[in-house]
């Protein structure tokens, strides 16, 4: 005897959420993220998903709903036509593949990071916080308010002004922190080689663990050269994976850290399958958002907490948004995100909120 497959339900719907303060991407400045929440129903099961395209790094908003619209059109012939629908969009396949997987172990009563890893059961994962291109006294304030919140891990963003601006911010940070405090730098490909060159020695002497994209995304021939220089820093990559892929930067041995934002990779699904890949490769990696809403901002915490000792991470983004999808269900203190261990994402049915 057999049985029929389920009838599978599908929508979206539109949202729209504040930002803190304008961000700024190589596409411009963004006040406000739009994207879409996605649901899905299977015998009474629902599994939510959030598509939150970004400019710079994945499709257009209009390209992600045309997607969206394009596999509700089609999931009448199942969960898999409807993947196919969206495979060249990465936001709208993240959405969509989140909401299935959200299912999944919801019915399988288990937390959605044991559904991804190996069953264990984790509590917390280490996370780094954040400090923006800002003033040196505002930079100094801002670290040491994440290290008064519990924060070991700080990552400032640089490479939007002056080299020597940037490196005295670092200098300062460092002597206002605890030396236990890890730093990271992240230019987000901002620097020339020289640039970088440069600041490696200043890195190196105030402690700096990562320096992140450091050079533009094509220069992978840039980023080996620096990994091989003199300096204790780990070179890492985020936009140089996105364009080049694990294999290109594995043959151009370009980092030792490779940086995974599942909404910009097109699924959880798909980032597990890269931490996998990197494991086997030895290339260490973190787990980050792209300033998501709720819903997907926790399932990179289930991500990172399905990575065997993960290291700090960038998921406490939510003080980002000035406004939200819905309540958090993760809550961070200590420098960690305490991993919800409800079933499935383990977050309030939201759909019906404004």
């Amino acid at each position: 005897m057999t049985s029929e497959a389920p009838d599978v339900g599908l929508q979206i719907r539109p949202y729209e959420l504040e930002l803190t303060e304008p961000f700024e991407t190589a596409q411009g400045t963004i006040t406000t993220r739009r994207g879409f929440l996605v649901r899905v129903d299977a015998d009474d099961v629902l599994g939510i998903g959030e598509a939150a395209p970004l400019p710079g790094w994945t499709e257009s908003y209009d390209a992600c709903q045309e997607a969206l619209e394009n596999a509700i059109d089609v999931i009448d012939s199942g969960t898999a036509a409807a993947l196919e629908a969206v495979e060249e969009t990465p936001a709208a396949r993240h959405g969509l593949s989140l909401a299935i997987a959200d299912r999944y172990a919801t019915k399988a009563a288990r937390p959605l990071y044991q559904y991804l890893g190996d069953g264990s059961r984790v509590a917390r994962v280490p996370v780094n916080a954040t400090v923006g291109a800002r003033s040196l006294e505002e930079t100094v304030l801002a670290a040491t308010t994440a290290t008064g919140r519990g924060f070991r891990c700080l990552k400032l963003k640089v490479g939007s002004g002056a080299l020597e601006d940037d490196l005295e911010r670092v200098r300062r940070v460092r002597a206002a922190v605890d030396e236990d405090v890890e730093l990271r730098v992240d230019a987000n490909g901002g620097w020339t080689y020289d640039e970088a060159e440069t600041a490696l020695e200043t890195l190196e002497s105030s402690g700096v663990a990562i320096l992140e994209q450091p050079l533009p995304a094509g220069a992978l021939g840039g980023h080996k050269a620096l990994r091989e220089s003199d300096y204790d820093v780990d070179i890492a990559l985020d936009e140089g994976l996105l364009e080049h892929g694990v294999d290109a930067i594995c043959d151009a041995e370009a980092a030792d850290v490779v940086v995974l934002k599942p909404m910009a990779l097109g699924g959880l699904d798909v980032a597990r399958e890269l931490v996998t890949w990197l494991t086997e490769l030895d290339i260490d990696l973190l787990v980050t958002t792209t300033i998501d809403g709720v819903v997907a901002r926790t399932a990179a915490v289930h991500l990172a907490a399905a990575v065997p000792d993960v290291r700090a991470s960038g998921l406490a983004t939510g003080d980002l948004l000035a406004s939200d999808l819905g309540r958090d269900p993760v809550v961070f203190e200590k420098g960690a995100a305490v991993v919800p261990q409800a079933k499935g994402l383990g977050i309030d049915d939201i759909w019906g909120e404004p």
